[in-house]
């Protein structure tokens, strides 16, 4: 879920209408899905043919693809390239509602949830709210650095890294102008791989021809890792090629590197390290969004609610929690909070949904790994896919299929299609404007 709705009284009566209903009047049981993200979308669609009303509920009217969000900050691609509207999406689906409002509250004895525009009734809840960066206490990197979770944060991360050139043009001072040209990127897990990766590539390959009176040599890129591996779920060989390729690519890899502080001009290290640095790039931690510790649901690690392995919350027989806000243990670990878990809870959900409709026992989740894919920049890729690994073009090759083949919308395939290939023959981005975010 993302920006908030600021009005507190229903749209309806604000325009002076009557109020929006609170659930569908056709006597069917309803649906209620808080999210429309992975989790959220696949349980509204697996719920087709189920004689149920849904209603999708969420403050954007938009699904994001996240996984190439830091392509949206590296200039690769445009926002809209990587959205599609919710309405869109489910407008041939009969037995869906979309809502576009906040949800600020829940009350299970009352079979219903608290928004922005009223309480909506439910027969039958799915929370599918999504993660947030976890910046693990540091109050100071959220008001100076950037994290990367929604389409404004990367529209900024662009913003802020094209001026930094701007600014290092007309910097004297080579101190000052070198620190403008250090990019720090915390994290070692796919999101921070990828973002480091990419940003190199953006500067040496592209920038470098915008503003050829810089000299290349002051530009640093960094990626801090606090434990002493890269990729931590793919194997040895995996974790260290991808590594190499990083430092082939002049990202320089720090491990066992912790921040401690930012305060927008440098970046502190619990060892005692200081970096001059205007940018930092926040990729190394997430947790369940804030709105599960309001609830009055009970809350694990990460602020993630414990599910049982039906996905229903204890006690709680019609609430079910999918994807990242949910707790649930396998193999004595946590799942991880990665989309195809939440695709794969949707459709356990949708699946107990049905079976208690028609006083059917409910199934149990069992997920299944489909490998992990992570990308390093132009021609270089890892991948773990049912216990194979490999690395370099053919690794390259298949993540580009993957992600053109999960994008929402044929206009959505082909322009991220288009876009690649320019940049892949021409050397170029197209998306180098600085914006506005006002």
């Amino acid at each position: 879920m993302t920006q908030p709705v600021t009005s507190t009284e229903p749209r309806a009566v604000l325009r002076g209408q009557a109020p929006v209903p609170s659930r569908p009047a056709t006597g069917r049981p309803t649906v209620v899905i808080v999210g429309a993200g992975f989790g959220g979308l696949r349980a509204a669609r697996a719920l087709r043919k189920t004689p149920v009303d849904v209603v999708l509920v969420d403050r954007h009217n938009y699904h994001l693809f996240q996984p190439l969000l830091y392509q949206v900050a590296t200039a690769g691609l445009e926002p809209e390239q990587i959205a599609r509207p919710v309405r869109a999406i489910l407008r041939r689906q009969a037995n869906v509602e979309f809502r576009m409002t906040e949800v600020t509250g829940l009350d299970p004895a009352g079979k219903r949830i608290v928004s922005a525009d009223g309480p909506i009734a439910y027969d039958y809840l799915i929370l599918a709210v999504g993660g947030q960066t976890n910046y693990f206490g540091l109050e100071s990197v959220p008001r100076h650095g950037f994290g990367l979770k929604d389409i404004p944060e990367a529209i900024r991360i662009r913003n802020h890294v094209l001026h930094a050139f701007e600014r290092a043009m007309l910097e004297a001072d080579p101190e000052r102008r070198r620190a403008e040209l250090t990019f720090v990127v915390v994290g070692g897990g796919p999101t921070g791989v990828e973002m480091a990766g990419a940003l190199s590539e953006l500067i040496r390959l592209v920038l470098v021809k915008d503003y050829p009176r810089l000299n290349v040599k002051d530009v640093r890129v960094l990626l801090l890792e606090a434990t002493d591996r890269l990729l931590a779920t793919m194997p040895a060989r995996l974790r260290d090629a991808a590594a190499e390729t990083l430092w082939r690519k002049h990202v320089e890899v720090r491990f066992g590197a912790t921040v401690a502080d930012y305060d927008g001009g440098r970046v502190l290290l619990k060892s005692g390290e200081s970096i001059p640095a205007r940018t930092l790039i926040w990729a190394a931690g997430v947790k369940a969004v804030s709105l599960t510790g309001r609830l009055g649901l009970p809350t694990a690690q990460q602020g993630r609610v414990p599910v049982a392995p039906t996905l229903d919350v204890p006690g709680h027989p019609d609430i079910y929690v999918i994807g990242d806000a949910a707790y649930l243990e396998a193999g004595g670990a946590p799942l991880p909070m990665m989309a195809p878990v939440a695709l794969q809870m949707a459709e356990t959900a949708a699946e107990n949904i049905r079976r208690r409709i028609a006083g059917k026992p409910p199934v149990e989740f069992n997920y299944r790994d489909p490998g992990s894919l992570a990308t390093i920049g132009r021609n270089a890729a890892v991948a773990y896919i049912r216990g194979i690994g490999f690395t370099g073009f053919p690794a390259w090759v298949v993540w580009l299929v993957v992600h053109i083949i999960q994008l929402i919308g044929f206009r959505n395939k082909v322009f991220v299609l288009l876009n690649w290939a320019w940049d892949y023959f021409f050397y170029e981005r197209a998306a180098r404007l600085i914006t506005s975010m006002e």
